[in-house]
This record gives structure tokens, C-alpha cells and sequence, in this order.
């Protein structure tokens, strides 16, 4: 944090020179609109918003992308549903959330590369 003279908070961030010396040549995934567009266009999330079952299934393509799919309730970041890609789960996922609480949930794509794809769910 740095504050003004008169106390008030002006930025509100990581020490840059903490940054540069103690974390370099460290690469971080970036993901570019597009990228994240082109994903979610291979993705089929629905009903949105959901009230009891939720169904989330992917093509063929990127199925080979995927290493984990999770499901976290917004307001606690608390993992709801956690499934591995694996052949078994054919391409789709089906989550029953008749007993969760009505917010907002966030979906999560791990990706075999590091790339971590994001939606916000909405629960009724």
C-alpha cells in the first residue's frame, strides 16, 4: 500500500521492487480474448441460470486440452465439484445443484498447458 501525505490510500498493489528481484524469468500463461473466445465457443454450459441440474459438455477437440474441470461457489472460493478428464466422463459433466445455495459459481477449466479458463454460473 502507498498512501499521500494526508493519509489517504493512493495505490494498492505488490511491491515492484519486491517483483523484480525475487521473481524472474518466471513465465505466466496469459490469456488473449480471443484465445478465451475461440474456447468457450467449443463449450456448452447449460441452463444458465440453473436451478437444478447442470450440464457442461465439450467437443472432441479440445477434450485432449482438458486436465480437470471445478466448480467453486463465488463468495468462498469453496470447490464444489472437482472432475480429472478422464475417457470415462465422455466429454460431459452433469452436476446436480438442487441443494446448493442460489449465487454466483465459477467455472473452472484447467488446461494440460497451465491455462486456466474461467465463466461465472449463476444459481437461482
Amino acid at each position: 500500500f502507498q498512501y499521500d501525505t494526508a493519509g489517504n490510500q493512493i495505490y494498492r498493489g505488490l511491491n515492484k521492487n519486491y517483483i523484480s528481484n525475487s521473481i524472474e524469468n518466471i513465465e505466466t500463461p496469459i490469456i488473449l480474448s480471443d484465445e478465451s473466445d475461440k474456447f468457450w465457443n467449443k463449450i456448452k454450459v447449460y441452463p444458465v441460470p440453473v436451478k437444478d441440474l447442470l450440464t457442461i459438455s465439450w467437443t472432441e477437440e479440445i477434450d485432449k486440452m482438458i486436465e480437470s474441470v471445478s466448480l467453486y461457489e463465488h463468495n468462498t472460493l469453496y470447490e464444489r465439484i472437482y472432475r480429472k478428464n478422464i475417457p470415462n466422463i465422455n466429454r460431459q459433466v452433469q452436476v446436480d445443484m438442487t441443494a446448493y445455495n442460489a449465487g454466483v459459481y465459477i467455472l473452472s477449466f484447467q488446461l494440460k498447458d497451465g491455462k486456466i479458463h474461467t465463466k461465472n454460473i449463476i444459481k437461482q
